[in-house]
């Protein structure tokens, strides 16, 4: 494949990717979740600690359950993947004062929704959770923070582009004005 083909693809993935709040009923093959999960293992974490480990839900009673946790978000429930975004590092802070089990888990899991963009499938975003309950559910140890949920499945909707801040409002060039 060319390198101007590849780049037109990496950017098809980041403009066409939406949030998806509604799944069909259809599994995820194994071998596009094992594609997905590839793209979050080879993500860029600091010092390469590779911090995030993945819980991927599949069993219904467990995916409605951290519906539950999410505030009542049946959607989460409905999607035929739930994935977990943890860290095992939840206390190293970086020299800038970010924590970086979060920065990394983002990172990772910016990489799991352009990588199932690419391959046909939606994702969305989780931050509205209750963490004792997700660990509860997932049996997911103390001593490991929970960063976020990502839903993944096929998209029975097809939202509209969001609107966007123009360039001018968001970058500057050399010092913030």
């Amino acid at each position: 494949m060319s390198e101007s083909v590849t780049q037109y693809k990496v950017l098809a993935a980041i403009k066409n990717r939406r949030s998806i709040r509604k799944y069909k009923n259809r599994k995820v093959e194994e071998e596009k979740l094992k594609q997905i999960l590839e793209s979050a293992r080879l993500a860029p974490s600091a010092k390469n600690m590779q911090d995030w480990r993945f819980v991927v839900v599949r069993d219904k009673e467990l995916r409605q359950a951290l519906a539950a946790a999410a505030g009542n978000q049946t959607f989460v429930g409905e999607a035929p993947v739930v994935i977990v975004c943890c860290t095992v590092m939840p206390e190293y802070v970086l020299s800038c004062g970010q924590p970086a089990g979060v920065i990394n888990g983002a990172i990772a899991l910016d990489h799991m929704t352009l990588a199932a963009q690419a391959l046909g499938l939606g994702t969305c975003w989780i931050g509205a959770f209750d963490p004792v309950k997700v660990r509860k559910i997932c049996n997911i140890p103390e001593s490991v923070g929970i960063v976020e949920l990502l839903t993944l499945g096929y998209a029975a909707e097809t939202p509209g582009r969001r609107q966007r801040k123009n360039s001018n409002e968001i970058i500057f060039y050399d010092k913030w004005i």
